[in-house]
């Protein structure tokens, strides 16, 4: 027979704390997937704005004074922020062994290196905006609109991870609401990881080709 002493070891051991989604998509996980293929039809409509721009404007671009863009920081930029998919990844399986360390070492990874990506592209923005504004020309409203929508997305998801990582410090449950939680917020992540690489090839690359 079972001691009181073994049921409380059953209960909370590695095995009982491991996680398990139930079959099937739960509403929260359609309603991020709807969220990003929203979001993903809003960014095609920048990007698609900026080419029609780009050639209805002219043969030089960008316009004459302010020059092809630099691509030492955002390269380091999408080698920042590509890479932090990586590290919620990571999360998202620990949390299924019922690993709460991994699950909160790996979220806060993500978020540094989240919160580097932002202030390099704060220091970016104070170095272009001695060049010009989003006043200064279409190219100006474009670069300033797309970057600077794409920066508060990764402020979004950085206010994700930073509640996920609360709850996960605050509780020490592990169960499937939470799991549900971090995986759609990873989805919400590569999602905005990917939206960069098509920024980077639009803004940074597309103009020295």
């Amino acid at each position: 027979m079972t001691g009181r002493g073994g049921i409380v070891a059953a209960a909370t051991g590695a095995e009982a704390l491991s996680t398990e989604l139930p079959v099937g998509r739960s509403a929260s996980w359609w309603g991020m997937v709807m969220f990003v293929a929203t979001e993903a039809t809003l960014f095609a409509y920048l990007l698609g704005s900026y080419f029609y721009l780009r050639f209805q404007y002219g043969p030089q671009w960008p316009p004459e004074g302010i020059g092809s863009p630099e691509l030492l920081t955002p390269l380091v930029m999408t080698a920042v922020l590509v890479p932090s998919s990586l590290p919620v990844v990571w999360a998202e399986h620990g949390i299924r062994r019922g690993q709460g360390w991994r699950l909160r070492a790996g979220l806060a990874a993500t978020m540094v290196l989240g919160v580097i990506f932002l202030a390099m592209l704060a220091g970016e923005y104070a170095e272009k905006l001695g060049h010009f504004t989003m006043t200064t020309d279409v190219y100006g409203s474009l670069f300033y609109l797309i970057t600077g929508f794409h920066g508060l997305h990764v402020l979004v998801g950085l206010t994700m991870l930073g509640w996920l990582l609360a709850v996960a410090l605050r509780d020490g449950s592990f169960g499937a609401h939470l799991h549900e939680r971090v995986r759609n917020v990873a989805i919400y992540w590569h999602f905005v990881g990917l939206v960069w690489v098509a920024i980077l090839f639009t803004i940074y690359l597309s103009p020295r080709s």
